[in-house]
């Protein structure tokens, strides 16, 4: 793994938590509740959580709410039906619920042109003096009458991101409306209804005409029609035909007013096909069908979500006595590595002595001593605080945790632990914040996004529970399951597709070496500057570099 720079940190439990706090306010549940208002906290509750599913805390009051106001079902009060409908559909697609994925959709679709009407609706108003100041515009009658056309006409081609955008998030869902008609093609097909499915295609087609799966999946769909239909006859529905000419004769207008009015305009791309899911709806060649002579959809584990940048597995260790133990594929991953003997247990127990001789109750998060769970403690300490007591630590030649660290601690509650159905450290992922309802990692702020690459190194095995995993991004379905011992060493991608988290600690202290990498120089953070500049004061003034067995190149 090439190492510009890293952004790591040493623990004894796993990451900081941030919350956005987006949409709802999150002191509103507690209000409520000191209301007698339980149902109403409940609800609040499960609100603020659906627009920020990395709030930690807030996970665990919604049980707490719930039990209180004896409440099952709760209601989002921010939910867009719309995108309700559609995630229901695609939940049902990929359980092989054909009939009600398309109903599902079906509703979605209805819903999403009824929003965009609403939404469209919404951005007529005064006009905005955003760029000057009031008193000082100088426009005549037609510029002005021009400029404020241009500030509604620039809103409402934006409700195509509006509408795609869940509550709390910044960012759209990519090939949102395009992705309805995906679904709803293959859903047609693996139901028999021939007609349907091509024309779903075609509609898919209008927003991506050279898309070779979907232009190969019409094909089909056209010579398993009866001979009495003409396949000329079936065109895309007129909703989506309809939609996308008023779409493009907007950029077109948009384009011209900028010209014209001398304003800057750059059109998005609105229909991204990253967000595509076509190796799932397509129609594959030369595979046995399920249905008589016709193709089958391949159903196994779902493609993992695309990488940022690609990683070639396999190569030598650099150490000799360091075991490799899996690979990515014996993990049920992507980019996942185990090993053992990274380091020894007498570098373990010096870890250990030195993390208990420093570390303060809720250091690394906010001075909350319990940020994931009421049932355990964190402790912790920052990586300068502990190379200034001892640098011995760090002198590792292997040069695993780098600089910048923080040793933290995750210990159980006396007490009954056995029946604990909570994490230690709830499922997420390091650079994006996971979003299980819609099947996405948002890698947007407070989400350490410049985040490349995560490790943990185990420095302990005296406790119970705590157990690693790694799950699905529904944030339930358990891939991998690691037990931390003394030198081993889980590495991992950062990003959505791989979310992880710990399991509950059952008994006794469990600690760990959490480590994050990045290749973006611009992230060298702070506290590993100053970690280094320690180091080197260390090999002038005391042992010199040799002595230290200190790998310059590690350092860097």
């Amino acid at each position: 793994m090439r190492r510009d720079t890293d952004r790591d940190r040493r623990v004894c439990d796993h990451e900081r938590s941030l919350p956005s706090e987006a949409g709802l306010d999150p002191k509103i549940p507690d209000t409520l509740l000191s209301l007698n208002q339980l149902e109403e906290a409940a609800d609040a509750a499960h609100t603020f959580f659906m627009a920020n599913p990395e709030h930690m805390e807030m996970q665990q009051d919604i049980e707490n709410y719930k039990t209180m106001a004896g409440k099952v079902h709760l209601v989002d009060r921010e939910a867009k039906p719309h995108m309700e409908n559609y995630s229901a559909g695609v939940k049902h697609y990929d359980q092989e619920e054909y009939v009600l994925a398309i109903e599902s959709l079906e509703r979605a679709l209805r819903g999403y042109y009824t929003a965009d009407v609403e939404c469209r609706v919404m951005c007529e108003g005064p006009q905005r003096f955003e760029e000057y100041e009031y008193l000082e515009y100088k426009a005549d009658l037609y510029e002005a009458i021009a400029d404020h056309y241009m500030q509604i006409l620039v809103c409402q081609h934006e409700c195509v991101r509006e509408l795609a955008t869940r509550p709390g998030r910044l960012s759209p869902i990519e090939n949102y409306l395009p992705l309805h008609y995906d679904y709803l093609q293959f859903a047609y097909y693996r139901v028999g209804e021939y007609v349907k499915a091509l024309e779903c295609a075609q509609s898919y087609l209008l927003f991506h005409p050279d898309d070779e799966a979907v232009l190969e999946n019409a094909d089909y769909y056209k010579s398993l029609l009866e001979e009495a239909v003409d396949p000329e006859t079936i065109k895309p529905r007129e909703e989506a035909a309809k939609f996308l000419r008023r779409h493009k004769l907007e950029s077109d207008l948009l384009q011209t007013g900028a010209a014209g009015l001398g304003f800057a305009y750059t059109e998005p791309s609105y229909w991204s096909r990253s967000g595509a899911r076509q190796d799932e709806h397509r129609v594959p060649s030369g595979v046995n069908s399920e249905l008589a002579d016709g193709p089958a959809l391949s159903l196994g584990k779902k493609p993992a979500p695309k990488m940022d940048r690609e990683l070639r597995e396999g190569g030598s260790l650099l150490y000799s006595n360091v075991k490799f133990i899996y690979n990515s594929q014996q993990l049920n991953g992507t980019q996942r590595v185990l090993l053992d003997n990274v380091i020894s247990e007498e570098e373990c127990r010096e870890l250990r002595r030195v993390a208990n001789g420093i570390m303060l109750a809720g250091d690394g998060y906010r001075g909350k001593t319990s940020p994931h769970t009421p049932n355990e403690k964190f402790e912790g300490a920052t990586v300068l605080k502990a190379l200034k007591v001892r640098f011995a630590p760090l002198s590792n030649p292997r040069g695993s945790a780098g600089g910048s660290a923080t040793l933290w601690a995750a210990s159980a509650h006396s007490g009954q632990q056995e029946k604990r159905n909570d994490l230690s450290h709830p499922i997420h992922a390091d650079n994006c914040l996971l979003d299980p309802e819609a099947s996405e990692c948002w890698k947007e702020p407070p989400a350490y996004t410049f985040r490349d690459y995560s490790a943990l190194l185990y420095i302990n095995t005296d406790f119970e529970g705590g157990e690693f995993i790694f799950t699905e991004m529904d944030a339930k379905t358990v891939t991998a399951s690691i037990k931390p011992k003394c030198g081993r060493m889980i590495s991992f991608s950062s990003g959505g597709e791989n979310p992880h988290g710990v399991k509950a600690v059952t008994k006794g202290q469990r600690c760990a070496v959490a480590l994050w990498f990045t290749l973006d120089p611009l992230y060298r953070e702070l506290e590993r500057i100053q970690a280094d500049e320690v180091i080197a004061t260390l090999d002038q003034e005391h042992l010199g570099a040799n002595d230290l067995n200190i790998n310059p190149k590690d350092e860097l």
